[in-house]
């Protein structure tokens, strides 16, 4: 059985617009100047994305691992802005 990723979809745009995101995030990340926010932010709304991607393919691998993502995002946000 082969599976082809569907093509012009939601889910293709939701994906790739994920994907740049979170190419964004390392690229932030990756430069000590720009306030680690950034990085935290646009990691955080990736996963997010790929999160929908999976649930709306019924890919438990891709949602179990970008829930917790989020989660751990989430809490590093949250941190963040209360100053923990």
């Amino acid at each position: 059985m082969s599976f082809v990723t569907p093509k012009k979809g939601i889910t293709w745009y939701i994906k790739w617009g994920a994907s740049i995101i979170i190419l964004f995030a390392v690229a932030c990340r990756s430069v000590e100047e720009v306030p680690r926010i950034y990085d935290i932010v646009f990691s955080l709304i990736g996963c997010s994305g790929w999160f929908v991607v999976g649930f709306m393919w019924h890919d438990r691998a891709l949602m179990v691992l970008n829930s917790i993502l989020v989660f751990m995002l989430l809490l590093s946000l949250l941190r963040f802005i209360f100053g923990g």
